[in-house]
């Protein structure tokens, strides 16, 4: 019986960055500081929130983005970062807390009004490079693009959205100074990587939750993956790097 493998491609980075999503929620209350510091010492080399940021512009981690249930829903943009009904991790704290360490960080920006806080939080620290804020809204990355030198931009979005096809897409991204294209894992395969790689941008895949699926796309030249459980990625690039 014939047994197909992956041939192995090569990726724009020395060492893919493996982000546990939302901190490695697997192992953890997902986007805690907790969960955060346990994915590090796990093995991801990069994580991944979510930010939104207050009424008096604080930059906050918080996947959803509300307090409250069904008709009692408030959004975090209405309140007041002290007047929050309980306690939610700033971007500030996190990164001051983990200040020490090396890591780069993928920011799913849930409000287009928090990437100026996000910057201002940001740039004090001298992180720009490791810093990937995602969004799903090419023309919301345009009109950022000028403000984000110092950081890299990646676009979210689906192959079955890309209209006019995946080279144009990947050049108007690689025209606007875009780092990155972020998709999901079903998505890519190694023509695709190959693609967007000629215009020297990064490929993420996202929701990559198996050991075998996640050395495929490691050996296909995938830059980077996210994933709930930091051991499974782990494993992959141990497996990938034999």
């Amino acid at each position: 019986m014939l047994v197909h493998v992956q041939q192995r491609l090569p990726r724009l980075l020395d060492r893919p960055i493996l982000f546990a999503h939302r901190g490695g929620c697997a192992h953890a209350p997902e986007n805690s500081l907790e969960a955060f510091q346990l994915a590090l010492r796990l093995g991801a080399n990069g994580l991944e929130t979510d930010v939104w940021v207050t009424k008096d512009g604080v930059a906050v981690i918080d996947h959803d983005g509300y307090r409250g249930r069904a008709f009692g829903r408030r959004w975090i943009r209405d309140y007041d970062y002290t007047a929050l009904p309980y306690a939610v991790p700033t971007l500030a704290h996190l990164l001051d807390t983990l200040a020490h360490q090396s890591f780069s960080l993928s920011i799913d920006v849930k409000d287009s009004e928090a990437f100026r806080p996000i910057l201002d939080v940001i740039r004090p620290r001298s992180l720009g490079s490791r810093v990937y804020c995602c969004h799903p809204d090419l023309a919301t990355l345009e009109i950022w693009a000028p403000n984000a030198y110092d950081i890299n931009l990646v676009h979210s979005t689906a192959l079955k959205s890309l209209k006019a096809g995946p080279e144009q897409h990947a050049a108007e991204l690689s025209k606007l100074g875009i780092r990155a294209c972020n998709m999901h894992q079903t998505d890519w395969n190694g023509g695709l990587t190959s693609l967007y790689h000629r215009f020297q941008l990064l490929t993420f895949a996202w929701d990559v939750q198996h050991q075998s699926l996640a050395t495929n796309l490691l050996r296909m030249g995938i830059d980077a993956i996210f994933g709930d459980d930091v051991t499974i990625m782990h494993e992959a690039e141990r497996n990938d790097e034999q």
